[in-house]
């Protein structure tokens, strides 16, 4: 049987990675997100901003990764895999840059289901920038709606983790699922 598998949304800066951390620690299988080393290699290749600078070649490579873990995932031996952002993610932030990308973004989307998704809205107390997440909470603000307009168009219905404790926001995960 094929593990149950959960994804994290949300803007930069919501406590995703936290949260991924904190499943890992109870012992959790997780798929890490993989959009900050993917920049964090063009910034030592003299690129700045590697998804501004060249977003669909970004977020190919984005794609190809995601879709490796979505396939890693189906053979784990676990009940449940966490993801910290799904396919979907892809898509909203391409729309969000006013991007075109075309149909293998899509149909990724639509041949590689996750099971539930978890949305972490904006929260101001835990926003902050550096090298790789550079969004003001303004443009976060809009990201979120980004999201959740994609993730609804796949035909996902996303959960909203309120702000809050670690604990309490995994407490609430796990009985939702």
């Amino acid at each position: 049987m094929k593990p149950k598998k959960i994804v994290l949304i949300g803007g930069p800066a919501t406590g995703k990675t936290t949260l991924i951390e904190a499943l890992k620690a109870r012992g959790y299988q997780c798929m890490e997100e993989i959009s900050r080393q993917i920049t964090i290699d063009a910034q030592k290749n003299g690129v700045k901003q590697l998804f501004l600078e060249d977003p669909i070649w970004f977020s190919q490579q984005l794609l190809d990764k995601r879709k490796k873990q979505f396939f890693e995932s189906e053979a784990l031996d676990e009940d449940v895999v966490f993801f910290d952002r799904g396919l979907p993610d892809i898509v909203a932030y391409l729309d969000y840059i006013k991007t075109d990308f075309g149909k293998p973004f899509i149909a990724a989307c639509e041949n590689h289901k996750y099971d539930q998704v978890f949305i972490l809205p904006p929260w101001k107390k835990i926003h902050k920038t550096d090298n790789e997440r550079y969004e003001s909470f303004k443009q976060l603000m809009i990201i979120h709606e980004y999201l959740e307009k994609w993730y609804h168009r796949f035909g996902y219905n996303i959960i909203e983790v309120a702000p809050g404790a670690v604990e309490d926001r995994i407490e609430f995960i796990l009985n939702s699922l």
